[in-house]
């Protein structure tokens, strides 16, 4: 008898279109991780409500979006389980229990919650709900019984939080959970237009949807080596904003000339640039093609959406009847 797969969740927010940073950072290890793992991948849309509450048209719209880029990038429905977080209601009702056992001091020390207070973003984050999001995000994990999630290590404190919240709730109601661990992964640190790490906030990303025009006004305004002012100056790959995105869709031999003649000034930015420009159109456009044919067959979409629902629902309500009982609310 094959031994029994081990089970993964992850969830990702519907805040906007999916970017590079996104497939690289972290679509690339799901794709890994289907292959091997019972995953179940979600829509994080009442985790986007956390930043976007004014803004709810934007988290509607890019749900969709996101299971169109998963599916484009090759995401797979009969590997994993797919599914839109406020559909399985099951997620809030333990999020209000697990909430009722958890100390505000571990929210408090939450290092999202404290950045946001240092950046002085004020009331438009101090609310309940973006205070109070890791523990949701613990019932979103602990509700299948999950033994792994895979994160960044910058990510690590949130994971511990939702250990710790397991445990808790395993030492007030007897052992229902299952500890998660969390899988460490090698996330890509993909750079934005202007040098910085390629981000919705700072509205310097590259998206998997952008067509080939799009892509042309996107790389043409990326700031390279910003010491080499003239043609004729040396520069240096190292320095350069726009060469960490050559590994990931040039050619090794591109890559190998890049590098010899950059320092010799035998290469200009403006050709570099067309060089990824080329390798960049190639390297989409499979996920174009994909892009297209899920957004000329919605019912598909909603076939895909439904099963990956009903299949997540029958789970979550098998582990509510057990928490109920645990809690004596059964």
């Amino acid at each position: 008898m094959a031994a029994k797969k081990k089970r993964v969740v992850s969830g990702m927010r519907t805040t906007g279109k999916l970017h590079l940073g996104h497939y690289h950072g972290v679509l690339t290890n799901w794709l890994k991780l289907q292959d091997d793992y019972d995953c179940y991948f979600f829509a994080a849309d009442w985790h986007a409500l956390t930043s976007e509450y004014q803004n709810p048209a934007i988290v509607k719209e890019s749900t969709r979006d996101i299971f169109i880029d998963w599916l484009s990038v090759g995401i797979d429905p009969e590997k994993a389980t797919l599914f839109i977080q406020s559909q399985i209601k099951e997620h809030a009702e333990l999020h209000l229990l697990l909430s009722m056992i958890t100390p505000l001091p571990w929210l408090l020390r939450n290092p999202t919650y404290k950045d946001s207070q240092v950046v002085g973003q004020g009331e438009e984050q101090a609310t309940y709900g973006f205070l109070g999001y890791p523990v949701l995000q613990a019932a979103d994990i602990i509700i299948y019984m999950a033994n792994l999630v895979p994160i960044g290590v910058d990510q690590l404190p949130h994971v511990e939080l939702t250990r710790e919240i397991t445990r808790r709730f395993n030492y007030l109601y007897g052992d229902t959970f299952p500890i998660p661990e969390p899988i460490l992964t090698e996330l890509s640190k993909v750079t934005g237009l202007d040098g910085r790490k390629m981000s919705k906030s700072y509205n310097n990303a590259i998206h998997l949807s952008d067509d080939e025009e799009t892509l042309k006004n996107k790389v043409a305004s990326m700031v390279t080596d910003v010491q080499r002012a003239r043609r004729k100056d040396p520069g240096d790959p190292e320095k350069c904003n726009l060469f960490p995105l050559h590994p990931l869709y040039s050619q090794p031999e591109e890559i190998a000339e890049i590098c010899s003649a950059c320092p010799r000034a035998e290469i200009g930015c403006v050709d570099c640039k067309k060089i990824l420009l080329r390798n960049l159109i190639r390297g989409l456009a499979p996920v174009h093609e994909r892009q297209s044919y899920y957004q000329n067959h919605p019912q598909l979409l909603d076939d895909i959406i439904a099963d990956g629902t009903e299949k997540a629902l029958a789970i979550t309500r098998e582990t509510m009847l057990k928490v109920r009982a645990a809690v004596k609310l059964s």
